[in-house]
């Protein structure tokens, strides 16, 4: 059955959604499982004895064998070392995409006929000239590279958000972005103004915050333990506190629950005290996206909606400082971890069979309750990213099956190491 594949690799996280063609037409996308106990998948990768790459946390973790966080790397002029060897961070992304293509081949018995791969809406020409490259080194070369701030839009936009403007919040597990985007008359939509971000800033603080309030409380404990028993409870407090601030979305109250070497403990935590203690954090990055708003000469009232993506979005405090500060519709999903996910596959169908084209807002001709002129179409300005030239025309319509990718084997990494274009 002809499917399409959306991607976004976080900077913690990656997930994935695929869209199947069922009567005549393309389904809604479903996520698709990458990990035994989660849909997500840890964005890591780790150095094997064989010298092959695995995807996610290893069994016992090697700081020298194991690499994390390189989305945000991509472009440094310093690669990754992984087993003591350079990787430059676009290869290492390109791994990780391969490996996800190739897991979604072998479940679905083929080839995606298009693949969407979300990346930050504040990278340039430049690292996305390097991801492509690596991409195709890889064999990779029917991906479509959107901003990840569109594909939240085109989500939140099949889910019924119907506006023509709005501002993305994108609150990972250690990046936030703050951008906006606008609909073409064609239904597309593009990033536009100066999209602002923070990074390393994310969820991870938010579960550190809650992990520095559990060593105060029980700080005793702590200096009475020994050194060995002591790095073992720590080592397992961050995702302890990781499971309790994802509880607290949903309940008022959670436990933090350790193994001392005195016996168990439990530190209850209520979401008030949780809000406390990340509140300024939560706020600096609401008045970011403020600021965002007016940099783009905008007014918070023109906005249509605020987007909320990212696994930390759903906090309640972040719908609750939004709403303040801006006096528009704050909107989520279900699971705004994989929003952006869900959105590039969505972005894939469009890829395969654009939609067509809608008319586009005219000063001259009355404008309707819904923001669209009434009267004839005009010609729809293509997104940049699909209209490189930027002459206004859009490209052919691609063959509904594309040629098949010859896919590399699982051990890579001798491409991986000391390859990389800097241009």
């Amino acid at each position: 059955m002809p499917y399409v594949l959306g991607m976004d690799i976080g900077s913690t996280g990656t997930g994935a959604a695929v869209a199947r063609w069922r009567g005549g037409t393309w389904a809604r996308p479903e996520v698709v499982a990458l990990d035994a106990r989660s849909n997500v998948v840890p964005s890591v990768l780790h150095l094997s004895p064989d010298g092959s790459l695995a995807v996610g946390e290893p069994p016992v973790d090697d700081p020298g064998r194991t690499t994390r966080d390189f989305v945000r790397r991509i472009g440094d002029d310093v690669p990754v070392l992984l087993g003591g060897e350079p990787c430059p961070p676009q290869t290492l992304i390109a791994e990780l995409a391969t490996w996800v293509v190739e897991l979604v081949s072998a479940r679905e018995g083929g080839l995606a006929d298009a693949v969407v791969l979300s990346h930050p809406a504040s990278w340039g020409p430049h690292r996305r000239e390097l991801l492509h490259q690596a991409l195709w080194d890889l064999d990779l070369r029917n991906v479509t590279l959107l901003p990840r701030t569109v594909t939240v839009a085109e989500s939140h936009a099949a889910r019924g958000f119907a506006g023509t403007t709005a501002a993305v919040y994108a609150l990972g597990g250690n990046t936030f972005e703050a951008a906006l985007v606008r609909r073409h008359p064609r239904g597309t939509f593009e990033t536009f103004g100066l999209p602002q971000g923070l990074a390393p800033f994310g969820g991870v603080d938010f579960d550190e915050a809650l992990a520095d309030h559990v060593r105060t409380v029980l700080g005793r404990e702590f200096v009475g333990a020994a050194h060995q028993e002591t790095y073992r409870t720590l080592r397992g407090l961050l995702p302890e506190c990781e499971r309790v601030k994802r509880e607290l979305s949903v309940a008022t109250a959670a436990d933090v629950m350790l193994a001392l070497p005195t016996g168990p403990v439990r530190i209850p935590v209520t979401r008030a005290q949780f809000e406390d203690l990340i509140r300024p954090a939560v706020q600096a990055t609401v008045d970011l996206l403020a600021r965002t708003v007016h940099s783009a000469g905008l007014a918070p009232a023109e906005l249509d909606s605020v987007l909320l993506a990212g696994g930390s979005a759903r906090i309640p405090l972040v719908t609750e400082l939004l709403a303040a500060a801006l006096p528009v519709p704050v909107e989520t999903e279900p699971d705004p971890q994989l929003t952006a996910a869900t959105g590039a596959a969505l972005a894939a169908c469009q890829v395969v069979a654009p939609r067509p084209r809608r008319p586009e807002p005219a000063a001259s001709m009355p404008v309707s309750d819904a923001g669209r002129a009434e009267g004839p179409a005009v010609p729809a300005r293509r997104h940049p990213e699909h209209d490189p030239a930027g002459n206004g025309e859009p490209p052919p319509r691609p063959p509904v099956r594309i040629t098949p990718l010859n896919l590399p084997k699982p051990s890579r990494l001798a491409l991986a190491r000391g390859r990389g274009r800097e241009g």
